[in-house]
């Protein structure tokens, strides 16, 4: 007898790759920017998928040091090209919002979903408290990056003492540190505390996402391809979005905040879930706190320096809002995350979380 077929949220993954001609084949056609934009959000879904999978084995095969190098690199490459596509556009304010989602998606959305899906399965759950808590001091870290400059901006315009220029070089001089200290907590992560990441996919998670089969060669064919028509399809994303957001009443910071977050997380959502599925907490916190870290201390910097080299210089002034549900996320985290072991109902409130933070930027 046949086995039935297991829809997985992988298989679903790759269904919506249909959407990967069809959203060429609309901008070709010049059909109404909210289909096309949401075209190029489900054709992007899965891109991002294959992209982090790929980039999951090619770490996995290179070894603890290139690999490790190679997955923080690439891990959010997806949320990357959407964002220099969008700063390229001058709409710095869905570069920010997206900055935020991201972090706040991560924090709350995906370790939210994997705690409650796994605590279905297992009544508790534990990870390694000390990497947990030292990915928790490097978001506090970003989330007064986010603050200082708020504050130096408000302050300062009130006072009528800082000018845009000051603003930029502040934002040029954080972004700096930011780099500076990821690159050493790689060194910590690869280096000098190894031991607490779990890094190798064996053959469980290699089946889980779908990669038991692929080697080096073909990992890098997908992740050369998928790069490519990303970055195609974040600029036909990112020319729907002024039309978009009028025609459906949406604002920039809601689209930038949930859905291109969203966008770009969807393959860690489904890889965290899985592994809590599998009973690998420790890979699921890595995966959810790993991608925010990053996002916060290489993709937000490496924006900044890609915005004084294009000539759209961009500050770290983020909206009250924005910073708000930043500092927010980093709160609650180490109530979560203190005791080293989680059930599924704090994933109800970390969603609970993130479901009040999603209504105020849509009613705001």
């Amino acid at each position: 007898m046949h086995k039935m077929l297991k829809v997985t949220p992988q298989t679903f993954l790759q269904l919506l790759l249909i959407f990967v001609p069809l959203a060429f084949v609309g901008e070709y056609l010049h059909w109404a920017p909210p289909v096309l934009f949401l075209m190029a959000c489900l054709a992007i879904t899965p891109l991002a998928g294959l992209m982090g999978r790929s980039t999951e084995v090619l770490a996995d095969k290179l070894g603890t040091g290139m690999g490790g190098l190679l997955n923080a690199t690439f891990g959010n490459a997806c949320e990357l090209l959407i964002a220099l596509s969008a700063l390229k556009a001058g709409l710095i304010d869905v570069v920010k919002a997206s900055i935020t989602g991201s972090i706040i998606g991560n924090v709350l959305l995906v370790m939210g979903l994997s705690m409650l899906t796994g605590g279905f399965k297992y009544k508790t759950q534990e990870f390694n408290r000390t990497a947990a808590t030292t990915s928790s001091t490097l978001l506090a870290l970003a989330a007064i990056c986010l603050v200082v400059p708020a504050v130096f901006h408000f302050y300062g315009r009130q006072m009528g003492e800082v000018t845009p220029g000051e603003e930029l070089r502040l934002a040029l001089a954080i972004a700096i540190i930011q780099f500076v200290v990821y690159l050493l907590s790689l060194f910590f992560s690869l280096k000098t505390h190894k031991n607490l990441y779990v890094r190798h996919v064996d053959v469980e998670v290699e089946e889980a996402i779908g990669t038991e089969h692929w080697g080096v060669r073909n990992s890098i064919i997908v992740l050369s391809a998928s790069t490519v028509l990303v970055a195609l399809l974040a600029e036909l994303l990112v020319k729907q979005v002024e039309a978009t957001a009028q025609a459906i009443g949406m604002t920039h910071m809601f689209i930038g905040v949930i859905v291109v977050a969203i966008i770009g997380n969807a393959a860690e959502h489904s890889t965290a879930i899985l592994m809590a599925l599998k009973n690998k907490m420790d890979l699921s916190i890595n995966i959810a706190l790993g991608s925010s870290t990053q996002i916060a201390l290489f993709v937000a910097p490496v924006i900044v320096f890609a915005s004084f080299i294009i000539g759209r210089p961009m500050d770290l002034c983020f909206s009250g809002f924005e910073v708000m549900a930043v500092v927010v996320s980093v709160i609650i985290l180490p109530f979560i995350t203190f005791d080293g072991e989680c059930n599924w109902m704090e994933g109800v409130q970390l969603l609970a979380v993130y479901l009040i933070l999603g209504a105020t930027f849509f009613f705001i």
